[in-house]
């Protein structure tokens, strides 16, 4: 083998080793995500190791449910079309159906650190809405 196919070959395995590390630092969204962390276990529940909204959880507050490029919500699943990040925020365009109609919407969080999101609203000046990442239970409610 050639030295610029060795080398060559060489710096194709580092850029794409770089390209991965660069992708495994993006903010990671799966997970339980609710308005108020002492209200975790009112709101979600996870049973055989799948996640679901309790009986009542929009009495307690609210949240959501990520798990990959699905978003579920208390009353609408959403599969994401699209994600731009910008700095500390991430838009994602998603395509939602509810029970009765379906529709394309804009979700666009700012993050705070690792447990810690805010939805904005692009267009609302001032309207936000903090979330914080409900911490794993294994099984039970």
């Amino acid at each position: 083998m050639g030295k610029r196919r060795i080398i060559g070959q060489t710096t194709l395995a580092l850029a794409a080793w770089i390209a991965w590390a660069a992708c495994a630092q993006a903010f990671d969204l799966t997970g339980l995500w609710a308005t108020d962390e002492e209200a975790c276990g009112k709101i979600f529940a996870t049973k055989a190791g799948k996640s679901s909204f309790q009986k009542d959880s929009d009495l307690h507050g609210g949240g959501f449910i990520v798990e990959g490029k699905r978003i579920r919500g208390r009353m609408a699943t959403c599969n994401v079309r699209q994600t731009k990040e910008a700095g500390d925020t991430i838009h994602l365009m998603m395509a939602c159906a509810t029970d009765i109609m379906l529709q394309n919407i804009q979700f666009s969080v700012k993050f705070v650190d690792d447990n810690r999101i805010i939805r904005i609203f692009p267009g609302v000046e001032g309207m936000e809405m903090p979330y914080v990442r409900c911490p794993a239970r294994p099984g039970g409610r």
